[in-house]
Parts: structure tokens; C-alpha cells; sequence
């Protein structure tokens, strides 16, 4: 299925029920008075967040939701049902906007988590209502309210602890794979990956972590150059970044220093944030080297960064060094969340 991570619907919430004009007309009893019913409240709609969803697909045919009206009051006092709720169901990490006023309804992260998006009309009232000792027979109602009407942009993030971030052809699709079950796209050119893809990284018993794989960035994307920018915002949420950096590059002329620089400084344009979080660099395609000529590589390219942060070494392909990066990154995450306990 082709992943979608934004669309627009427009919600409306149900109509109030009309209040009711009535008089009690009944044998042997004269002058019954009024006994017209209040109308019902209109149905509110929720969106409801469901870790079983993990794309907007659902939302480029249905467009439009709509609860349920109230019902009109009725003689002898009755009060006319109410609407039926709405609730539609989004994936987590779906961030609701307003169209119109750009205002940020809320962020839907957790499982079950619901957000009312359009309040109901409520019912008007019956003449029943109406009645006092100097108006004994009164012919004033209320018309029921209309339910909120909105347009609304949802924006998926994905939820994950750990993203990858590097240049096309680093090899993000690569170790996804070796690290966990996801089986993204991997060929030998570009671009291969089109949409961000999850997977989870099982290390031990009861110890996993979500890593997320986003199409790769070029310079210029902050600017809206290649896929990478549509797609950044999915790492907003990560607790970690790994940038991986092919060490062994095809084209000769071609510096991993400067394609380093060029990511970072995309990352920097994106969102300060982003830039700001906590960022490992990983040595991929190590395999294609021999020691001596992966050492110096690795010296050439550390001392031209001045990297003073982690540094791994992997081979996506033989799976190399990845359980060493997984067990790292697992004790780091608990690191990070007792930290944020305490």
C-alpha cells in the first residue's frame, strides 16, 4: 500500500433537534397547557488513534464524516433522542491542524487516545420550557444549534526511538534489514526508498526499540530538493539519530566529510531541534575495505569532522557490527528514560 502521511478532511458534528410546540389535549381535561418536549443534542466527532493503522491511505476516498442529528422534541414532554457520536479512526503520531485558522488541535500518540474536533449542536427548547404564572399558555420555542463544522489537515509522524538520516545510497534501507524485520526496498541506485519505512529492533527478552528509515536527503533539501524533506518531520519525534556515512564510496572524487556537512547542515535548516538531537555517526559498508585502508579512512574522515561523539563501525550487508549498534542503542534508550523519570 502507498504510504500517505498527510491528508484534509472536513468534519461535521450533528444538527440539535428543534424544540416542540405542543398543548396537552386530552378528554375531560381542559386547559391541558403546554407540554412540548426539548429537541435532542446533535452527535459530537472524535478522532480516535489505533496502533493497528499506520497510514492516512483510508483518507484518499473518504473525505467527509459526518455525526448523527438530534431528533425534534415531541408533545406530552418527550424529548427527542440524540445524535449518534462520530468516531474516526487515525494512526499514532497523527498531529490535527485547522485549515482555516492553522490553529493545532492536538497530537495523537498513544493507543485508544481520543480528541473531540466538532462539538455538537444542542437541542433546542419546547414551550414547555416557557411556562411561568403569568405566561400559562406560551408559544415560544427554540430552534435547535448547529453542530461545528471544520476542515482539518492531519499530518502523520511516525513514532519511532531511533532514526537514520545520510545521504541516498548510504545504506539506511540496508541495515534496517539487518538490524530488524522491516524489509524495505534495497537495489543499487538512489532513491530506492520512496516512503519511510519501521521496524523494531528486538535486542534481548522484553528489550526492543523502533528504528524508522526515511527516504535519503541531498543538499538542498530544506529548500524542498528530493524526497528527503517530505519526510524529516517523521524524525522529529526520535530520541536519537544515526548518520550513516558510506566509507566506501563508488566515485573517487567523492568526500564523506562534505556529504556529512551538506546532511547536517539540511538537518540545521529543517529544524533546530532536529539538529540538536542526540546524533551518532555510523562507518557503513565497511566490508568493502580492507583494516588498514578502513583505518585510515576512518582517521582522514574523524579528523576532518573534529567527531568527538560514538562512532560504530557496520556492514549492513554481512552484519558486521550490528548487534554491537543494537545493544549500544538499546542501553542508551534506558539511559534516556530513566533520565526523563527522574
Amino acid at each position: 500500500m502507498k504510504f500517505v502521511d498527510e491528508a484534509t478532511i472536513s468534519v461535521q458534528a450533528g444538527n440539535g433537534g428543534h424544540g416542540c410546540l405542543s398543548f396537552r389535549r386530552e378528554k375531560f381535561i381542559e386547559k391541558g397547557g403546554p407540554d412540548g418536549g426539548d429537541g435532542g443534542d446533535g452527535g459530537n466527532v472524535y478522532l480516535v488513534a489505533h496502533d493497528g493503522v499506520n497510514t492516512l491511505a483510508d483518507f484518499r476516498v473518504a473525505r467527509k464524516f459526518k455525526a448523527g442529528n438530534g431528533q425534534g422534541g415531541a408533545g406530552r414532554n418527550k424529548t427527542g433522542k440524540s445524535g449518534d457520536d462520530l468516531e474516526v479512526i487515525v494512526p499514532c503520531g497523527t498531529v490535527v491542524h485547522d485549515v482555516d485558522t492553522n490553529e493545532m488541535f492536538g497530537d495523537l500518540t498513544e493507543d485508544g487516545q481520543r480528541l473531540m474536533v466538532a462539538e455538537a449542536g444542542r437541542g433546542g427548547l419546547g414551550n414547555t420550557r416557557f411556562k411561568s404564572s403569568t405566561n400559562r399558555a406560551p408559544r415560544k420555542i427554540t430552534q435547535g444549534s448547529p453542530g461545528e463544522r471544520r476542515h482539518l489537515k492531519l499530518e502523520l509522524k511516525l513514532l519511532a526511538d531511533v532514526g537514520l538520516v545520510g545521504l541516498p545510497n548510504a545504506g539506511k534501507s540496508t541495515l534496517i534489514r539487518a538490524m530488524s524485520a522491516a524489509r524495505p526496498k534495497v537495489a543499487d541506485y538512489p532513491f530506492t526508498t520512496l516512503h519511510p519505512n519501521l521496524g523494531v529492533v528486538s535486542v534481548g527478552p522484553l528489550q526492543s526499540f523502533v528504528m524508522a528509515d526515511v527516504p535519503g536527503l541531498i543538499e538542498g533539501a530544506a529548500e524542498g530538493a528530493g524526497l528527503g524533506i517530505q519526510f524529516l518531520k517523521h524524525l522529529q519525534r526520535t530520541k536519537l539519530l544515526l548518520h550513516l556515512v558510506d566509507i566506501a564510496p563508488i566515485d573517487p572524487d567523492a568526500d564523506p566529510g562534505q556529504d556529512f556537512r551538506a546532511i547536517e547542515q539540511e538537518l540545521v535548516r529543517f529544524s533546530e531541534d532536529l539538529a540538536e538531537k542526540p546524533r551518532w555517526l555510523v562507518l557503513n559498508k565497511t566490508d568493502l575495505l580492507k583494516e588498514d585502508d578502513l583505518e585510515a579512512a576512518r582517521e582522514n574522515l574523524l579528523d576532518k569532522l573534529g567527531w568527538d561523539g560514538p562512532v560504530f563501525e557496520t556492514s549492513a550487508v554481512s552484519g558486521a557490527g550490528t548487534e554491537t549498534l543494537a545493544q549500544a542503542l538499546m542501553r542508551e534508550l534506558e539511559n534516556m528514560g530513566e533520565e526523563a523519570q527522574e
